[in-house]
């Protein structure tokens, strides 16, 4: 989901663009380019990813005027690329999304917020429960991970724009609409879980190789 009219107060906004453009920096930071250049192929299913999500954001519904809701993906391209150039992929994505016209250009930063920084930070911490605390299984990885991570992250991205709604809401209309959506989210967490989830059970199948969070010697080869 992403807000598509300027029903915020020009403080959040200013808030939600300074807090994304720091998480930007941060993954910046991390210097992601060396991984692309060291590997073309990289490169490429990087690329077209971001492409592919950037195309899968236009089949959206309009809930309200000022609300579109939409498959985000985005922890599917942290569990594949990792937290970096997940976030790159989806500021890109944002950024197009205001070149296509479909977004007014004031609300990119609390758009990457919602849609981009929360999701990656839910799907990191679940991932790294996995990674550091829980047994060195297939499927708890492929369940916890791709089915219930992608669905924590949508919960955590709705919450975080119905939380924007109630500090800064220009419209009591609007907000009272926000309201209206939450009861929502739990139906709508299942449709991110479950593309994910397949998604990543293809992925881990064919090509885990091509899946950053996921060692196969580590998960299948000691198995």
């Amino acid at each position: 989901m992403s807000f598509s009219e300027l029903v915020l107060a020009p403080w959040v906004l200013w808030l939600g663009g300074i807090v994304s453009l720091l998480f930007v920096g941060r993954a910046l930071s991390r210097r992601p380019w060396r991984t692309l250049v060291a590997d073309h192929g990289l490169q490429h299913r990087w690329l077209a990813a971001t492409v592919v999500v950037m195309l899968f954001w236009q089949l959206r519904a309009q809930a309200v005027d000022w609300l579109t809701l939409h498959l985000m993906f985005t922890a599917l391209l942290t569990l594949v690329f990792k937290a970096p150039l997940a976030l790159l992929s989806a500021a890109a994505i944002n950024l197009a999304m205001v070149l296509l016209g479909r977004v007014e250009w004031p609300l990119i930063g609390v758009n990457l917020l919602v849609t981009g920084v929360v999701p990656v930070l839910v799907i990191s911490l679940v991932w790294r429960l996995v990674d550091r605390r829980l047994p060195d299984n297939l499927m708890v990885f492929l369940f916890v991970c791709a089915f219930f991570g992608s669905a924590l992250s949508a919960l955590g991205s709705g919450l975080a724009a119905v939380g924007l709604m109630a500090v800064g809401a220009t419209d009591p209309q609007a907000m009272h609409q926000a309201l209206e959506y939450a009861r929502f989210l739990p139906l709508l967490m299942p449709s991110e879980a479950f593309i994910t989830g397949m998604l990543m059970s293809i992925l881990m199948v064919y090509h885990p190789d091509w899946v950053a969070t996921f060692n196969d010697h580590r998960y299948i080869d000691t198995k």
